[in-house]
Parts: C-alpha cells; sequence; structure tokens
C-alpha cells in the first residue's frame, strides 16, 4: 500500500486497551479496518458521531506529526531511521493516564512528571525532520486556521507542526469537538468503558510509524520497540 504521509505515533500494544479504543473511534490502525462500535449507554449522540474527527488516526498520541516524505526519502529509509532511533532510545514510565478536557474534546493525558516524556518526543522531532518534506501553501495555511501564539507560528516555519518542543503536550485524543454540555455524559461513558482497561503506571516503550491512505486513514506500518532493532506489531 503507497502512503500519502507517514507519522510517528504512541500506540498501545495488543490487548484490552488497544481494543477497547479502537471500538470506542470506530478504527483499528492495527487491523487497518473499522472497528465495531462499543456496546455503551448514556451517550448524548451516538459514538460514531462523537468520535467522527479522530476515527481516522485510531487510539494514538501524536510525536511526530503527519508529513510527507522529502525528495530522495522511501518507506525503506524512514524505517531504518526509526528503527535507529528507537534502538538508542530508553523507555519513559507514566504513572497514569486520566480524562482531561481540552477546549470541547476529551482527551487522555498523562498523569505525574513527562520531562522525560517531553525530552522523548522534542529528539523525536528533531530526528525525523531530515525526513520531511517541507510544508506547502496549502498545508501552511490549513495549520494557521488555528490561532497560533508566536511560539507556535516559530515551530510551524521550522519543525511543520506547532504543537512540538515546549508546546508540545501528550495526549491521546477520544472525541471531537462536542457542545460543551455534552462532555460530562461523555467522560462518564469513557470513564466506565475505557479506563478500566488502561494501563497503570502506563509505559511508552515502543514508537508506531503509521501510513495515511487515500481515504485519509491511518494504519500502522511498524510498531518499534526501544532499546532493539526488532519490530513488534504489524508490517503493512
Amino acid at each position: 500500500m503507497g502512503f500519502a504521509r507517514y507519522a510517528i505515533y504512541v500506540t498501545p500494544p495488543a490487548g484490552a486497551f488497544a481494543e477497547r479504543g479502537a471500538a470506542w473511534l470506530g478504527w483499528d490502525s492495527a487491523a487497518g479496518q473499522p472497528a465495531p462500535a462499543p456496546e455503551v449507554s448514556g451517550l448524548p449522540a451516538p459514538v460514531h458521531e462523537i468520535t467522527d474527527s479522530p476515527r481516522r488516526y485510531g487510539l494514538h498520541a501524536t510525536i511526530v506529526a503527519p508529513f510527507r516524505l522529502a525528495k530522495g526519502q522511501t518507506e525503506a529509509t524512514l524505517l531504518d531511521r526509526l528503527a535507529r532511533f528507537c534502538a538508542a532510545t530508553r523507555p519513559v514510565t507514566l504513572d497514569a493516564l486520566a480524562i482531561a478536557t481540552m477546549g470541547r474534546f476529551l482527551a487522555l493525558v498523562p498523569r505525574g512528571d513527562t520531562k522525560a516524556l517531553d525530552a522523548l518526543a522534542a529528539e523525536a522531532v528533531q530526528a525525523f525532520d531530515a525526513v520531511r518534506a517541507p510544508l506547502d501553501d496549502a498545508e501552511f495555511a490549513r495549520r494557521r486556521k488555528a490561532s497560533l501564539t508566536p511560539e507556535q507560528e516559530s515551530n510551524l516555519i521550522r519543525w511543520g507542526y506547532p504543537h512540538v518542543m515546549s508546546e508540545f503536550h501528550f495526549h491521546i485524543t477520544l472525541t471531537g469537538k462536542r457542545p460543551e454540555p455534552e462532555l460530562t455524559a461523555i467522560r462518564r461513558v469513557i470513564s466506565r468503558h475505557l479506563m478500566p482497561v488502561a494501563p497503570t503506571p502506563f509505559p511508552i516503550d515502543a514508537l508506531s510509524l503509521m501510513g495515511e491512505d487515500s481515504q485519509g486513514r491511518f494504519h500502522l506500518v511498524r510498531r518499534q520497540s526501544f532499546g532493539a532493532r526488532g519490530a513488534i506489531g504489524n508490517d503493512a
């Protein structure tokens, strides 16, 4: 499968958290196919409406935002860079994940100290910058539709994405933007459906190379463990 763009994400290993997260969002990026909706009650709208925006990405946290390959770069060279980066990277363990409101959507965010995670993310952005094609005018315009701070604008120009370096905040998006009165009910359902299987503590011991298909859906290409060149998960 040829991919238009690639990204580096944190994705969960196979297991209950990955399965329930895929079902909640309606897309299993590891299998590369839709996931059956969960049987949940108490939502203010159908789950497929609530999760429409984040569905195509699957259950993930962004480390290196989606990018086009630079001239002369291939998926093979990208995989080699991923293997070398992960071989030299130490695992990070978060105390836990918690549900948080971010503007008008809900996400899972870390509890506890994130200094090591923030440093890992910054190193990854720098390590993969050489394989990233510069943004074109349309991509700049799309990113600037949101009001950017001066620091975010600087990041956009230098790194191709505004929410990196000091502006990075690890999060796993669970909903699209919803009316504020709905968020409390949605949070309760997520607490029942997903949080009982969320690992505590939450280890980050691998990075996933993701590819975007022609429909805008992201697929797992390889999940690469830290401290070893061997991959875990799928090769697409």
